[in-house]
């Protein structure tokens, strides 16, 4: 019996873009939607791909291999920009006569819009968690081989795709690609004549015709590497209901008794051939029947072969009904392998944004700490600033108490002249002014108050 993989290819969609996610979000006192979202919007979303794809965040290279590109994603799509719109840009901007309709970098002017996808991102991937998890490294590996050619098909295919990075995964389950690039429209009637079109490009009819194109191209380069004779399972067009999570916990059990199942169909087989032979006997036993002598008509036959047509009639049903049970496990197991499948797609992806999640927090964290650093330093200025503040005002009190002396004790001209040149001069306001030419202001020195602070300290605990 050959051998049935499962084939899955999915494109990052931006559900969050849509106009049912906008009315959401309007409704939403957050802004946002509770919609899934795995496309490259922009330029930050770009640098988590490149992180989780590239496994920046751990130390686990080894378990994945670059297949096309380098081992900077977020690089590879800049010079796949350059590549293919700057000449587009730099035409685009001759024909502007206002500056503010100039476009200077293209890469940005995509990622700071709301209305384009900076970049799209392919998973691939062949064969399901059951299918790879008695294999070894070695055997996972030839993929490689395998997902090399999966590029190349898909560039064949849909040529106006611009492949910037593509990155195999052996660290989970199963082998899968991740494919990062660019959707490119040419000759454009309006803005420039090269633009990026990702919804222009990857419509629900061209990815339906994608996916059958890419599914027959994968399992030949499949079976020529692994020098196989394998056949795909039948193309799935999604779960057909949702399954609890206590049926998942019994799928090897399922499993193990649709195992015992056929070997029963076996013995269901031998009794059928049985079966097949009792029914020759029984057919000549009709056959052979005598006529009455009144009718025609009517077959004589005996209490005996009666018996044995009822016991025939029995066994018949009894091994229908054990055939069919067996049947229909079979199709019960089959719905239950596609939904593992799927649930297994699912936790990566739920797992994906985790990390993303994850790297968003980092950042909080981050931004965080760099705020208490700076409100500790504004802190330590307000107290160093406070400390000079009060010697400053000391220094002040001192200084008009100074005055007041000289100028209404010792009728010092020259401190009168030198407290109206400072007054005139905007040093002193009206305020110190007539502080320093009233004694009977009264002044007190910083010492003074905390000596008279002191002393009444002293009386209230008295």
């Amino acid at each position: 019996m050959s051998e049935e993989l499962a084939y899955s290819i999915h494109l990052g969609s931006d559900k969050n873009r849509s106009t049912k996610a906008k009315q959401m979000a309007k409704k939403n006192s957050s802004g946002t939607t509770s919609f899934s979202n795995n496309a490259i919007q922009n330029a930050t979303q770009l640098s988590k791909v490149n992180k989780h794809n590239l496994r920046d965040y751990d130390n686990e290279r080894e378990l994945i291999n670059v297949i096309y590109g380098t081992n900077n994603l977020y690089q590879d799509v800049q010079k796949l920009y350059l590549q293919e719109f700057e000449e587009a840009r730099i035409e685009y901007n001759s024909k502007q006569t206002r500056a503010d309709r100039k476009i200077e970098n293209y890469f940005k002017h995509i990622s700071d819009s709301k209305l384009w996808d900076l970049a799209c991102e392919f998973i691939i991937e062949l064969g399901d968690m059951d299918f790879w998890q008695d294999k070894n490294i070695d055997y996972k590996n030839k993929m490689v081989d395998v997902y090399k050619e999966q590029v190349e098909d898909l560039m064949k295919i849909v040529p106006e795709f611009k492949v910037a990075n593509a990155v195999i995964h052996f660290d989970e389950s199963s082998p899968h690609l991740h494919l990062v690039g660019i959707a490119v429209s040419d000759n454009n009637k309006r803005g420039m004549k090269k633009q990026v079109a990702k919804s222009k490009i990857f419509t629900k009819e061209s990815l339906t015709r994608i996916q059958d194109e890419m599914r027959v191209c994968c399992i030949k380069s499949y079976n020529r590497v692994y020098e196989k004779s394998a056949n795909l399972k039948q193309k799935q067009k999604g779960r057909n209901q949702d399954i609890d999570v206590k049926d998942m916990k019994s799928y090897r059990e399922i499993k193990k008794q649709y195992q015992e199942k056929v070997k029963k169909l076996i013995e269901a087989n031998k009794k059928t051939e049985s079966l097949d032979k009792r029914v020759e006997t029984v057919t000549e036993m009709l056959d052979n029947l005598k006529s009455t002598t009144l009718n025609k008509n009517n077959k004589v036959i005996s209490n005996e072969k009666i018996e044995e047509i009822k016991k025939l009639t029995e066994e018949i049903e009894n091994t229908t009904k054990s055939v069919r049970s067996v049947n229909d496990l079979n199709i019960a197991i089959n719905e239950f392998e596609h939904t593992v499948f799927e649930v297994e797609k699912e936790n990566r992806s739920l797992k994906y944004e985790l990390e993303l999640k994850d790297e968003e927090i980092g950042d909080l964290k981050s931004r965080l700490a760099k705020k208490e650093r700076t409100i500790d330093k504004l802190q330590t200025e307000k107290a160093s600033l406070k400390t000079q503040l009060q010697k400053f005002k000391g220094f002040w009190r001192a200084l008009m108490k100074h005055f007041q002396s000289k100028i209404g004790f010792d009728n010092d001209e020259h401190y009168k002249y030198v407290a109206d040149d400072l007054y005139k001069n905007g040093v002193f306001d009206d305020n110190d002014s007539e502080i320093a030419n009233n004694v009977g202001r009264k002044v007190k020195t910083v010492d003074e108050i905390v000596d008279k602070w002191t002393i009444n300290r002293k009386t209230e605990v008295k």
